[in-house]
């Protein structure tokens, strides 16, 4: 039955972290994978989460099926952390999913029934896995300007002609903040020329979410979302709690859904459910249980806060650290982008052979896009690594 099936090749950063792994070099560093690392280079269960994964294996009574939609308490707690209490509740819909990409799937099926001619449009630098995820359910993807690669900078006006030339029929796909790769994300008033463009053209948003918190607050980091609720008729937001709660592992994520009114909210729950329970039945429950006990005490929240902020900061300063010294170390050659850039990831700025050359000759792993996840950097690698990369220059 199999034996006409070809091996495909490796996934690229998949790929990256076998060959860091068994690099024998004592000094190798990991720019690639893309999980939250703190100062000794692990990538830790939170405390809080630790708390309150001890309470649920006290305190939970059972392990029976809860539904397709997850866990509701998760669910509205989640709708209140992206949307905040300013949206109509009337018109919201959330369901848990697994993970981040779980939630993306479910959505690009939901728009399948809605509408198969629909066509998703992406970044022209996006998540390498948005395109499996949304062609494996059908859809075409396009993509429109976002990101200029030699100043590091967002395309406003181009992406906002290019947004002007979609189809109203069409999805646009955004990432709400910490874009990945690039670390660019617009301004709020860009967010709002961006929004009213998709108004005017009655395109639907696909807002994707997996740092919210991770650029300023939750607050301006789910502003887009916010704002886009307020202007326009319907709405798409997948979040993933795998970085801000570091619960990689646990494939915690919710879909939210604004629809034109409170009968077409039904409909897209109905809809929901069974496409759910069609691609995986029911969604995992551990992590999101965590989630929702967080999100709804007081106290564990700010707890949750704090920890959060510190992950923030540290990738703000590892950012700075970088960056000051190459500009210290190098000539000719400008790295302030690095600190302009939010979230985990950006890109260094140098080319697909000079990545091969950090990799051979120092141990250094990155895409070879140049993208990196600046939680790999440290104080005590930052040195090696800033000497490193200047030597490929």
């Amino acid at each position: 039955m199999f034996e006409h099936l070809k091996p495909l090749p490796a996934d690229a950063l998949l790929k990256l972290i076998e060959e860091h792994r068994s690099d024998p070099r004592t000094d190798k560093v990991d720019l690639g994978v893309g999980v939250y690392k703190n100062v000794r280079s692990e990538t830790p269960v939170l405390d809080i989460v630790k708390r309150v994964e001890r309470e649920l294996l006290e305190s939970q009574q059972s392990k029976a099926y809860l539904g397709t939609a997850g866990r509701a308490l998760f669910n509205s707690r989640m709708q209140e952390l992206v949307f905040g209490d300013t949206a109509d509740d009337t018109r919201l819909l959330t369901v848990q999913a697994p993970g981040g990409s779980g939630a993306l799937r479910l959505g690009a099926e939901l728009i399948m029934q809605a509408n198969s001619n629909a066509k998703a449009w992406v970044p022209d630098e996006t998540w390498a896995n948005h395109t499996p995820l949304l062609n494996s359910a059908g859809l075409t993807l396009a993509k429109y300007p976002y990101y200029d690669g030699k100043s590091h900078t967002l395309l406003i006006d181009q992406m906002l002609d290019g947004l002007r030339k979609i189809p109203s029929t069409d999805i646009v796909v955004l990432h709400a903040c910490c874009h990945n790769p690039t670390g660019v994300d617009p301004s709020e008033d860009e967010w709002r020329a961006i929004v009213d463009v998709l108004a005017e053209r009655k395109l639907v948003p696909m807002f994707d979410t997996a740092y919210l918190g991770f650029a300023q607050d939750i607050t301006a980091d789910a502003f887009a979302i916010r704002y886009a609720a307020e202007v326009l008729d319907e709405l798409i937001v997948t979040a993933s709690c795998s970085k801000n709660f570091g619960l990689y592992r646990e494939r915690v994520g919710a879909l939210s859904l604004l629809a034109k009114d409170s009968t077409a909210r039904d409909v897209l729950a109905s809809q929901a459910s069974m496409a759910a329970r069609t691609l995986y039945s029911m969604p995992p429950d551990h992590g999101a249980a965590v989630v929702a006990r967080i999100l709804s005490d007081d106290t564990l929240r700010q707890q949750w806060d704090k920890e959060r902020d510190e992950m923030r900061d540290r990738l703000s300063d590892m950012r700075s650290l970088l960056s000051t010294a190459l500009e210290n170390k190098s000539t000719g050659h400008s790295f302030a982008h690095l600190t302009r850039s939010k979230g985990m990831f950006c890109y260094l700025g140098i080319s697909a052979q000079q990545v091969a050359r950090l990799k051979q000759d120092f141990g250094i792993y990155m895409a070879d896009s140049s993208r990196i996840n600046v939680a790999g950097i440290t104080s005590e690698n930052v040195g090696y690594l800033a000497d490193s990369i200047v030597s490929v220059l």
